[in-house]
């Protein structure tokens, strides 16, 4: 088929990927533009972008697409589908009906809970026990359209990183099995029952709160992980929380008490007891490596 692939992060390069490798025409990407980052604020592509360059594929970064302009040169592609995987842009109605089969889209979430920017983080958070990724057609709806096929998997122990990387990968192939034969796989009306909204994260979010449960608060350690980064500060320092257990106990809370490997974290109800931490600067560390040269005192009160 004669594709537009549409898509921005990490998440969206294995789904360009394998589109390339079922032998599919990608005759356009569509990403964001490159935005300033590191020490010298160089421009960076996004990695779809990057990607694309390599596979020698024309892309294109349009700041909007509700212009009269920008929506011609889209239907100008004559594609067969659009392809959309973590894109970043609302897509108006002369946009999704461009294409002949219309625009399809990989959403990492069993829709419809959590329809939104964070759906990996968001299932996280609540505790939820599965998740999976959907292949939607898409509509004007904010991830309202109707579900072509969806994959499923557990959620339990996984940080949101490892997470995201399956889910991916779980996207790609099914996408390939939609596209290799559209009319098997008819689009089926999302239940009006469980909608939720899986809002953006933001790095306020990322603060550990020990006055939640152990079980909550570890929650955030695997929802942000990789980034931004679950933390709390003690003696003035930000320190990252990257992975941790919560068990049974209890404690003031945010105590520190020293163990024999490091040290455990009272929370409001429960004990989190942290396996790989990070000071600013420096790389993850266990807990005993931290506390050899970051001494933190028993009763210490975290926030």
């Amino acid at each position: 088929m004669r594709i537009i692939f549409m898509g921005t992060p990490q998440f969206a390069v294995p789904v360009l990927d394998a589109l390339v490798q079922a032998g599919h025409d990608i005759i356009a990407v569509y990403s964001q533009p490159p935005r300033r980052s590191g020490r010298g604020r160089a421009l960076t592509p996004t990695p779809v972008h990057a990607r694309a360059e390599t596979l020698g594929v024309p892309v294109l970064t349009p700041v909007t697409l509700r212009d009269a302009d920008a929506q011609a040169a889209f239907a100008a592609h004559a594609a067969d589908v659009a392809v959309v995987a973590a894109y970043g842009l609302i897509l108006p109605r002369a946009v999704l009906d461009a294409p002949r089969l219309g625009c399809l889209n990989v959403h990492a979430s069993l829709l419809p809970r959590w329809r939104g920017a964070a759906p990996i983080q968001r299932a996280i958070l609540a505790g939820d026990a599965e998740t999976g990724v959907g292949i939607m057609q898409m509509e004007a709806g904010l991830d309202t359209g109707p579900l072509r096929l969806e994959r499923r998997t557990t959620v339990e122990g996984k940080t949101a990183g490892a997470l995201t990387d399956e889910l991916s990968a779980m996207g790609a192939a099914a996408m390939v099995q939609v596209l290799a034969d559209p009319d098997a796989y008819p689009p089926v009306a999302q239940s009006a029952n469980g909608v939720t909204h899986a809002a953006k994260i933001e790095k306020a979010e990322a603060r550990l709160d020990f006055s939640r449960t152990a079980i909550e608060v570890e929650r955030q350690v695997r929802a942000f992980n990789p980034a931004p980064g679950a933390f709390f500060e003690v003696n003035g320092e930000r320190v990252k929380l990257l992975e941790a257990d919560a068990t049974l106990g209890s404690a003031p809370n945010g105590a520190v008490g020293e163990e024999r490997e490091g040290f455990t974290i009272g929370c409001g109800e429960g004990l989190i007891v942290p396996r790989l931490v990070q000071r600013a600067g420096r790389g993850p560390m266990t807990p005993a490596e931290l506390l050899r040269g970051f001494a933190i005192a028993p009763g210490t009160i975290l926030s």
